[in-house]
């Protein structure tokens, strides 16, 4: 298998879309809604947490007020930077600041069937050929799981689905699908198998938890116990806001960023007074509802700003980010769907989001679709040779090679165009054909991502997962299905 994943690193271009006064000014809003307002943390172990620091706790609402000197403290523990570490050490992933990875979406309920292109409904299967096919793309860095495996139990499903991502691919596994606290200590056990106990885990990461956020202003208590039990194992952990204006947030931009920041700043907040320096990151998926349904918009200027602009607040908090991007709310890979993801993404890596959600999602991150994997991940390709800007000095100015074409002369001879036509950029889906060669084919870039997906799937083998880790997990699983 290839061991290369592209990243943006070292970009020339950067885009600031808020002022620092404007990042302090929304700081100071959400200190404001968690200390005036406060936030729901239905869980008894979040509350006790919390009233043992001193915050105001409303038990029988289940409300946390907490004032800006606590939650300013808290955040000061946050580590910085970390890595997220894949079971094949040399696709570890830095989250420096100074790389965007992207990874799968997740987590669907439909996929467009590879082989026969019909809608269903999403299964096991599924999770592993995605994996597969994730593990042999470069652009790929690391895992969300893509779709629900709905013909599992539900109260292991989630196991489950990392169990096959990891039997399919060697780099980093990050899940929103473990809910509770005891999927979440039996996620804990399967990953220690792969790093080589609890304490290596610790230092070699090769798990991280997501958690979504219940807009406005509240969290689902079973997640909390989950994210509880990953910072404690000092497992990557975030809480994923997805605020929509209008709806679970307010009309305006900034009132939802404060909104969502309120959210996200408090259940980190809580993980850092429990484990003081657990690994954590900032995770945003916010949008617009749309006007006329009241739906989750999927894409439109609202998202593009969003994924530009939580990027800053994470700057001002020294925290990882992970951004939805892509996801677009279109039906099919078409001209909709390549407007948002290019412009979700544009925005979201010129501002070097750590961890960039994910390729392959059709009508809101509901259906899978292996084409749409594919053009999202040239998207990114393209994106990534932008950010790279132009290079010059003596060498890129070629003023030798010039002076040796002369007026009138041609390059493709010369030794410098040998040494640098790999650098233009070469796309595997953008119709570039003459005309009439595409007129007696009427064959598009759908087709090509699709036989793509299609050869991987067939040709490619991942680097196997041990059998008697796989058979140890696969225990763990068949433990908690018994209780």
């Amino acid at each position: 298998m290839s061991k290369t994943i592209q990243s943006i690193t070292n970009p020339k271009l950067r885009l600031e879309i808020l002022t620092p006064q404007e990042v302090k000014k929304i700081h100071d809003a959400t200190l404001w809604i968690i200390e005036k307002v406060g936030v729901r943390f239905p869980s008894k172990r979040a509350l006790e947490i919390w009233a043992a620091h001193g915050a105001e706790v409303d038990h029988e609402k289940m409300v946390v007020r907490a004032k800006g000197e606590l939650i300013e403290k808290a955040l000061k523990t946050c580590p910085p930077a970390y890595s997220l570490a894949a079971r094949d050490p040399q696709q570890d992933l830095p989250l420096d600041g100074n790389h965007v990875f992207v990874g799968t979406d997740g987590c669907g309920v439909e996929v467009i069937d590879i082989q026969t292109g019909e809608r269903r409904v999403s299964r096991l299967q599924d999770v592993r050929d995605i994996a597969r096919i994730a593990d042999a793309t470069e652009q790929v860095g690391f895992h969300w799981v893509p779709v629900s495996a709905q013909d599992m139990p539900p109260e292991t499903r989630g196991l489950h689905e990392i169990k096959a991502i990891w039997e399919n691919s060697s780099k980093h596994v990050q899940t929103e699908s473990v809910y509770n606290e005891r999927e979440a200590r039996a996620a804990i056990e399967m990953a220690a198998l792969i790093a080589g106990g609890k304490e290596q885990l610790r230092k070699r990461p090769v798990l991280s938890l997501m958690q979504c956020s219940a807009s406005p202003l509240m969290h689902d208590a079973s997640n909390l116990e989950a994210a509880l039990v990953g910072a404690e194992y000092g497992i990557p952990t975030g809480f994923m806001t997805m605020a929509a204006n209008l709806t679970t947030g307010p009309a305006t931009l900034a009132g939802n960023l404060a909104v969502g920041n309120a959210e996200v700043i408090a259940g980190t907040a809580l993980l850092q007074l429990a484990f003081p320096g657990a690994p954590v990151f900032y995770a945003a998926a916010m949008t617009a509802s749309d006007l006329r349904t009241g739906g989750y918009t999927g894409g439109g200027p609202e998202d593009f700003l969003y994924g530009a602009s939580v990027n800053s607040l994470c700057n001002y908090y020294h925290i990882p980010l992970s951004m939805g991007s892509f996801a677009t709310g279109a039906k099919e890979p078409n001209w909709q769907a390549g407007i948002e993801n290019s412009l979700s993404t544009f925005m979201a890596c010129i501002v070097m989001s750590d961890m960039l959600l994910g390729v392959g999602f059709l009508h809101g991150s509901r259906i899978w679709s292996y084409a749409e994997m594919m053009m999202d991940c040239e998207i990114f390709a393209i994106i990534q040779k932008t950010m790279q800007g132009i290079v010059v000095d003596d060498e890129t100015l070629a003023l030798d090679t010039i002076a040796a074409v002369g007026p009138g002369g041609n390059f493709l001879k010369q030794k410098h165009t040998l040494k640098h036509m790999r650098e233009v950029f070469l796309p595997q889906f953008m119709d570039r054909r003459p005309f009439n060669e595409w007129e007696a084919r009427q064959d598009d870039a759908r087709d090509w991502a699709l036989a793509k997906a299609r050869s991987t799937l067939e040709n490619h083998q991942p680097d196997p997962l041990d059998k008697k880790i796989s058979a140890e997990m696969a225990k763990i699983i068949s433990t908690l299905e018994k209780k």
